[in-house]
């Protein structure tokens, strides 16, 4: 009886799972069934993606442009230097004395002959008058010894005895001594030479200071001197009066254009470099003496050559490409160029023609320059101004 029971479970135990397999097989079979129904049944495109799988190619892609130009390329110099003041001098103490006026401070601006300092002058004008009573003195003696020589009719000798009356009474030395009394005088009041701004200023009011002590630098910041150091190879490529482009730690981002003024002579043995000297404007004085500079100096030109911008150059299995834009009716598509360059600046690059391998660009044709890096062969772009707010992804 027992050995009846455990055959019964068994046979119970297998059916039951027979039933469940098929349970489970029937699942899979609808699933599959409605999967291929789905592929089969679904209008949905594909996502279709250029070269780097991010764009779908169905959507036109934002892109930025410049026209090439045919025109003439300046090839530039590049090198470092630092502000220098256009005018500089330092005034010194020319005279002995106590400062009791100094109307300035630095960074103040001052005008061609305005006084900055002032000693005190009870001293000097004392040594005027002592001076002047000299020469009172001195008159009176010379008229006393020619007194008489009136009654000469000699205008010779007459001539002869007034010149050695003048040296024995002493008024030559006389006028001499207040001559120079009245110059130390007038020296007490320093003023500035030039008009410019006030530097390096050394004393203050009160302080006492001997003849030739330092007082203050006064600077003339409008224009601005930026001198650097040029190859010697290079120099012969250079002319005063040419363009120079400027730019200053200080300033990141701004750039300021001035002119070649003088190019030294005199190459330095040691670096192999000669001093060139470049004139920026600088009204406000924004510009500093001492400010670090990168300089661009215009050199060489060439006439009659097509140029693209430097951004629109790319490189695609080692060899330079671009895009050119051509127009539709809607949107335009990004047409891939392999292209030759030739000299190029730090803004333009040179396209030219070279054999049936690469292919040239016509001035007045449009080359993308930003939103490129990503497209390939007939992408569809629309041109922006700004590709990063037109929602593209800026190269």
């Amino acid at each position: 009886m027992p050995s009846k029971r455990r055959l019964a479970s068994v046979v119970l135990a297998l059916a039951a799972t027979s039933v469940a397999g098929a349970a489970i097989y029937g699942r899979i079979q609808s699933a599959d069934a409605a999967s291929g129904e789905t592929a089969k049944d679904s209008t949905k495109p594909l996502v279709q993606t250029s070269a780097s799988g991010t764009f779908n190619t169905d959507v036109a892609i934002p892109v930025q442009g410049v026209a090439a130009t045919r025109g003439e390329l300046v090839m530039s110099v590049s090198a470092a230097g630092q502000a220098e003041a256009w005018q500089k001098t330092v005034l010194v103490a020319q005279v002995n004395g106590r400062i009791v006026s100094l109307p300035v401070r630095e960074g103040d601006g001052v005008g061609s002959g305005q006084v900055v300092v002032g000693l005190d002058g009870a001293e000097y004008q004392l040594a005027v008058e002592e001076a002047q009573a000299a020469v009172a003195d001195a008159q009176n003696k010379l008229r006393e010894a020619t007194l008489f020589d009136d009654r000469i009719t000699d205008a010779a000798v007459r001539q002869e005895r007034a010149a050695a009356a003048r040296v024995r009474s002493g008024v030559e030395a006389a006028e001499v001594r207040l001559r120079r009394a009245r110059l130390d005088l007038a020296r007490t009041r320093t003023g500035s030479p030039i008009a410019g701004r006030v530097a390096s200023l050394k004393v203050v009011p009160g302080a006492w200071v001997r003849q030739g002590d330092e007082l203050m630098t006064i600077v003339d910041l409008d224009p601005i001197r930026v001198e650097v150091q040029v190859l010697e190879s290079e120099l012969a490529h250079l002319t005063p009066g040419r363009t120079a482009n400027v730019s200053f730690a200080a300033f990141p981002g701004e750039a300021f254009t001035g002119r070649i003024q003088t190019i030294n002579p005199i190459v330095e043995s040691g670096t192999r470099t000669a001093r060139v000297t470049v004139l920026v404007n600088n009204p406000g004085g924004r510009i500093l003496p001492g400010m670090y500079a990168r300089v661009s100096l215009e050199a060489r030109r060439y006439a009659d050559r097509v140029l693209v911008p430097r951004s629109a150059i790319l490189e695609r299995d080692r060899r330079a490409m671009l895009f050119v834009y051509e127009p539709g009716s809607q949107d335009g598509l990004a047409k891939w160029r392999y292209v030759t360059t030739g000299l190029q600046n730090e803004s333009m690059v040179e396209i030219v023609s070279q054999g049936v391998e690469t292919d040239s660009v016509k001035a007045g044709e449009v080359v993308l320059t930003e939103g490129h890096y990503t497209l390939i062969h007939d992408a569809r772009v629309r041109l922006v101004e700004d590709v990063k707010e037109a929602g593209g992804r800026p190269q």
